[in-house]
């Protein structure tokens, strides 16, 4: 059966058929407690042929959401990764469901004993609308491949791809195996609070300690993708055309609307003026226009960009000087050109919000001590991007410093790394997935001790104080 849980539903009958399809996950998933790896294969091999038989459709829901979104990027950013994702998982997922030997003490033998990867039960995800296909797509192949139950909440802001991916998993999976729920804000917080098995939440912060509470309720364990202020610092001696580069690549990837973009750049003072003409440079080569160029990207609806256009102001009126890359030239419609700000201080909005957009504020430091002292005094991020050569310095940021990743002279692919755990720390958010680091998110590791009929332990059984108790304690309290 399948479920109408569309926007267009009154309120009450659409949570009335999203408690509908929570309870026939549940009851499905207790009828197939242990799927089999066939099985979960064949999950993951259908969804990724529908991804490939429906791409383009893929990428014009999601152009049509943004109202101008690059296909190239829903190609690199969301198709790419998501298949890949798949297939990866495909490959190894009989793999990671093997029950992993541990040794047992001699002070419990004869005895084995092992861990074995049982599936949670009914998985919810809250899908952002930065990237609403890739962040859908990433945590449901982690949670098929774990054996569970999967249902999704995608983003009122992305109704389009809201739809198509709707329709595009209910001609894959039956409802009760995945489900897609769509609507307004008062949805998604009913969703946040069903009893699931696990949640995972990727968005704002300030959203992230609703959903957060709400989950709390029930006991449900979360996985919060969050975000926060991630910093690249540029060293004394790297090349400043090649970190520009990478760094102007990460910056205006989706109009910097990516949770792991430089939200500011760590630049040594003499090196100030050399960095912003590198930058200038690097973007404008990337987009020698802004106005209708189809790789340009915009802004995901008129409220963000206010909230930019805003930063920018207040910037402004506090003394920053804002660099337009592209002056006396206009987007088209909500494109909004990159923009460079120095002279920021911490009074000033840009400087305490996560900036999700092209604006990207410069710091001056004078030794990397200093940088890092700069970091480490702000939430921990998501992200951190460090660009220099020497090894020594590299391990230096590494140790010294706390983020959800890091990439060394590169920019956003770590999240693309299939073998590698994504996720946050702190304030940027808990838990990881992706790959292996995902079936294990969304499984069980059961500890399993096995004895049969010998039972040494016996010895050690009350009453207290015989010879053989004594000498248990003499060899093995030590």
């Amino acid at each position: 059966m399948t479920v109408d849980t569309a926007s267009t539903l009154p309120l009450p009958t659409a949570l009335d058929a999203m408690n509908m399809t929570f309870n026939a996950q549940r009851q499905a998933f207790a009828g197939n407690p242990m799927p089999p790896a066939a099985q979960r294969r064949q999950w993951l091999k259908h969804l990724r042929l529908a991804l490939l038989a429906r791409q383009d459709e893929l990428v014009e829901a999601i152009g049509r959401d943004f109202s101008m979104r690059s296909a190239d990027e829903t190609l690199l950013a969301e198709l790419m990764p998501s298949v890949q994702g798949l297939r990866h998982a495909e490959r190894h997922v009989q793999r990671w469901m093997r029950a992993t030997r541990r040794p047992v003490g001699l002070a419990f033998q004869p005895a084995s004993a092992r861990v074995e990867y049982q599936p949670l039960g009914v998985v919810g995800v809250i899908v952002p609308w930065n990237y609403p296909l890739f962040l859908a797509i990433g945590p449901l192949t982690g949670a098929l491949a774990a054996g569970n139950r999967v249902m999704l909440k995608l983003s009122e802001a992305t109704p389009a791809t809201g739809e198509l991916l709707k329709g595009l998993l209910q001609d894959v999976f039956p409802d009760d195996l995945v489900s897609v729920v769509v609507g307004e804000a008062e949805v998604g917080e009913a969703f946040s609070r069903l009893p699931f098995d696990h949640l995972l939440f990727t968005g704002a912060t300030s959203i992230g300690r609703k959903v957060m509470q709400a989950a709390a309720h029930n006991l449900t364990p979360v996985t919060l993708e969050l975000g926060g202020k991630s910093p690249a610092i540029v060293s004394a001696d790297v090349p400043l055309e090649a970190a520009a580069e990478r760094i102007a690549f990460g910056k205006t990837l989706n109009a910097g609307q990516t949770c792991v973009a430089p939200d500011y750049v760590l630049v040594p003072e003499q090196r100030l003026a050399g960095f912003v003409d590198a930058y200038r440079k690097a973007v404008q080569r990337f987009y020698p226009r802004i106005a209708g160029n189809p790789d340009y990207s915009a802004i995901i609806n008129p409220r963000q960009l206010a909230r930019l256009n805003d930063y920018l102001s207040d910037a402004r009126e506090k003394g920053a000087q804002v660099l337009d890359l592209y002056p006396g030239e206009s987007g088209e419609g909500r494109q909004l050109a990159p923009h460079l700000l120095l002279q920021v201080n911490d009074d000033m909005r840009v400087m305490q919000d996560e900036i999700f957009g092209p604006l990207l504020p410069v710091v001056p430091y004078r030794q990397l001590d200093d940088a890092l002292a700069y970091v480490n005094q702000r939430p921990r991020p998501l992200a951190l991007y460090y660009f220099g050569y020497n090894r020594r310095e590299q391990q230096r940021v590494l140790e010294q410093t706390h983020s959800g990743g890091v990439c060394l002279n590169d920019t956003l692919l770590h999240v693309a790394q299939d073998d590698l755990p994504f996720g946050g720390v702190g304030p940027s958010g808990m838990g990881h997935y992706h790959g292996h680091d995902g079936f294990l998110t969304f499984s069980k590791a059961k500890a399993v001790l096995i004895k049969q009929r010998l039972n040494a332990a016996r010895l050690i059984y009350p009453p207290y104080g015989k010879a053989l108790q004594k000498l248990v304690y003499k060899l093995f309290i030590r």
